[in-house]
Formats: C-alpha cells, structure tokens, sequence
C-alpha cells in the first residue's frame, strides 16, 4: 500500500473519530440534567430521617416520584461518590446537610426549595435523662449552656474527615475557641471526676459535637465522659430509660421526630444547641442549576 493511500486512509480515520466526539459532545450538551444523571439523587442510608422526607414528601411536591429515584448507600458512599464526580467535573446531585464538611471541602449549593418541602432549618437539641439536675448539677449546668455554630462544627468535622484523631480534632478546635467554650463553662464546678455517659451516632455532625463536649468535660472541668456508640432509636431511649446521661444530637422537628415523639416526656429537653441545619438536595458549582423545580421536565 502506498504511503498517500495510508494518509489518505488516516485522515479519514481521525474525520471519523473527531466528527463522532463533536457529536457525542453535542448531544450530551443536549440532554436535560435527568437524562445526564439516568434520573438518579445520590442517597444515604434508607433509616435516615432525610431520605423518609425526601422520597415521600419532597419528590411528590415537586411531581418528581414518577421519574426520580433517590439510591440508597451510605453518608461515606455518597461523599465519595460526589468527589469523584467533582474530580472529573461530572454532573451529580446528592442528598445534602448543613453542618456537614463536604461544604468545607468542595464549593457546593443547595438547591433552591421554593415549596419548602425540606421543611426549611432545622435544630440541634440536648437531651438529658429525668434526675440529672439533681444528680450532677454540673454537668446538667455544662450542658444547658453548650451551643455553638454550624461553622465551628464543620471546622472540626473536617479536621476529622481528613484523618485527624477525634480527640485531637476537638480539643485543637477547643484550644482555639475558647471565648466561645468560656460560655459552656461558667458557673460550673468540677466534676470530681465523675463519668458522665454521651450516646451518639456515627453522623460526622455528632461524632464532632459529642467529642468536643468530652473533650471540654474532661480536660476544663474534671469530668469523666464515656461515649457509647449507637444506632438513632437506642439513642434516644437510652436517655429515656436512665441508661445515658446526655446527648447532643437530637436534630428537630423533623429528622428525629419519630424518636422525639416516642419517648417524649422520658427525658428533659435542654433546647437548642446549634440553630442553622438545613436538609436538601446539593450540587457542586460548575452545575448550571438552581432549584429542585428545575428537574422537571415538561
């Protein structure tokens, strides 16, 4: 074969591969954001609050539930997930929290919700077991005093994210804060190093504010705190039973409503400790969309 029919046969060759790129560029311009993403929301797990309210309240509102589906994983499986497609600057929408790190992290929005279908902001609340005032004033004293910002909780929970020992992480935050951690501890006298025992849940939110409570409990006010791992249901009703002492968690009305409503009146609420948190759908920046509205298609 001659060298001008192999150039020939060449630039064919590289006509064809170019013309087909430009139209698979363009006809991936051309897909609506539900096609791009097989009209899939990355999830969590299916037990949580939010994927309850978002796959039966706020798909229905927006006439969503015939065409969208929310896929169950993991909070770990969906952070990773959105990080690969950041990485490669993909298309994604993933169920989404406020205080959660991965606003820290990546440049993120929530988007709009116009029909309000998330309920707007939620709260965080302690919970203390009947008899704790009684008990430990101290600690009950610490306790109804402890309240920071969504900001101050993502500053630790991404210390932690990046491998940052948990204790490490808190009292790294406490040490710098500590105008803020002066107003935790007014008034209380020390613990004479009696334990104090904090259920918690393995969300990135609360591992934070349960760590930092120790580490402020232990380290300013000579207090012992023993923190037990748990699911959200024996959390709360290991405060309810007695079993537990105090927990920083509870995030109302709506996640944790169930729960609340369970065992209300088996526990003494302290009110709010973070105000802020906020339950939706997010997208990183570089996505030309702006509100849940926008996945409708006519």
């Amino acid at each position: 074969m001659s060298k001008k029919l192999i150039g020939m046969m060449s630039a064919i060759i590289l006509l064809f591969i170019l013309t087909a790129c430009g139209d698979s560029e363009a006809s991936d311009k051309d897909k609506s954001i539900g096609e791009k993403l097989d009209y899939k929301i990355t999830g969590i797990d299916p037990g949580a609050g939010l994927m309850d309210l978002a796959k039966n309240e706020v798909l229905p509102a927006y006439g969503l539930d015939e065409d969208w589906e929310i896929t169950e994983s993991s909070d770990t499986a969906m952070t990773a997930a959105l990080g690969d497609a950041i990485e490669n600057e993909e298309p994604i929408i993933v169920t989404g929290w406020i205080p959660h790190w991965k606003f820290n992290r990546y440049d993120l929005r929530m988007l709009d919700d116009p029909k309000n279908a998330f309920k707007g902001e939620e709260d965080i609340n302690t919970l203390v077991r009947l008899g704790l005032k009684e008990d430990m004033p101290n600690a009950y004293k610490f306790f109804d005093q402890f309240n920071w910002e969504p900001d101050d909780m993502q500053a630790v929970m991404l210390k932690i994210e990046d491998g940052q020992d948990e204790q490490e992480a808190a009292g790294e935050w406490v040490e710098n804060n500590e105008e803020l951690v002066s107003t935790w501890t007014e008034g209380v006298d020390s613990g004479d190093g009696k334990t104090v025992v904090v259920p918690y849940v393995a969300w990135d939110d609360v591992v934070a504010s349960s760590n930092v409570v120790k580490y402020v409990m232990e380290n300013k006010l000579d207090f012992k705190v023993d923190l037990k791992l748990v699911e959200p249901g024996p959390m709360f009703a290991s405060i309810a039973e007695g079993d537990t002492d105090a927990m920083v968690g509870a995030w109302l009305p709506t996640t944790h409503k169930a729960y609340y409503e369970e065992y209300e009146g088996d526990f003494e609420d302290l009110g709010v400790n973070l105000h802020g948190t906020r339950n939706g759908f997010a997208v990183p920046d570089y996505m030309d969309i702006e509100s849940i509205e926008d996945l409708k298609e006519d």
